[in-house]
């Protein structure tokens, strides 16, 4: 998993190992890493389309891109989410009565952009904020003075208890999926697999994932503003993605295809 393994795959292939590896996302364009990371990821991406016996991509988009710039082809498995049971909504929130984001706070995920918006959308609704950076920082320190501000900002934080999250997911009005780069992204599926009607940044992934179960939006306030504020107001709407989303979920990504996916693909491995 990922191409940080790409530098121990001429030891694997001398020894003879076939090797499968999912590349993940394309990390060298990743905001958040610096020069030196950025040259770590692209050499072990070379190595890995050099040495790898066969690749996995979890998106379309992710497989032409390596055959762009690397020539090498591979295998299609996504990402999957959980199809969870119906869940209480939090404490002080309400079905479909809150906007919501769940993302790390780095820059290719759009936060800054979000919260901006959510200084607007703040007035009208509850703005729920799911995540961290990890290490405090600027986006941190905006996010709690916009919480102590209006008590219709709630930042919760980083969240380890699943099920507090698929809640969040589930009773969601509009969920903001801000993410930039990467191929099919888990929180993306998981927030559709829970039914959460979605805006999502407008790219390539985020197409091939969402399909028309959710909007579209470029990446400024006053886009996201207006798009999230046309679905809280949207009854009708917010549950016709709902349904799409959950249904696409259903369809396309589920973890039982996608283990069964990986079992066939080791299996031909081995017969290779």
């Amino acid at each position: 998993m990922n191409v940080a393994n790409g530098f121990w795959l001429p030891i694997l292939r001398l020894r003879g190992i076939p090797t499968l590896v999912n590349v993940d996302g394309i990390e060298w364009d990743r905001a958040k890493w610096g020069r030196f990371a950025k040259l770590v990821f692209r050499t072990g991406a070379k190595l890995t389309a050099r040495f790898g016996t066969r690749l996995v991509f979890d998106a379309r988009a992710i497989a032409a891109r390596w055959q762009t710039d690397f020539g090498r082809e591979g295998i299609f498995i996504p990402y999957g989410g959980e199809i969870a049971e119906e869940l209480p909504a939090e404490d002080g929130l309400t079905h479909r009565g809150y906007v919501l984001v769940v993302a790390r706070f780095v820059p290719e995920n759009t936060i800054p952009e979000f919260l901006e918006a959510a200084e607007v959308l703040c007035r009208s609704w509850p703005v729920v904020i799911v995540g961290s950076s990890g290490y405090g920082g600027v986006l941190e320190d905006k996010i709690r003075a916009l919480a102590l501000h209006s008590e219709n900002i709630r930042w919760l934080g980083h969240i380890s208890d699943d099920r507090r999250l698929l809640s969040l997911w589930q009773h969601a009005g509009v969920y903001f999926h801000g993410h930039s780069v990467g191929g099919t992204n888990p929180a993306l599926v998981q927030a559709m697999a829970c039914g959460a009607p979605t805006v999502a940044r407008d790219t390539v992934y985020n197409r091939e994932v969402l399909g028309t179960a959710g909007a579209f939006v470029v990446p400024n306030v006053a886009s996201i503003v207006e798009m999230t504020r046309k679905l809280m107001s949207d009854s009708s709407l917010q549950t016709e993605f709902s349904e799409a989303a959950r249904l696409r979920a259903e369809a396309f990504y589920s973890w039982d295809a996608i283990s069964r996916d990986y079992e066939e693909s080791l299996i031909r491995l081995l017969h290779k």
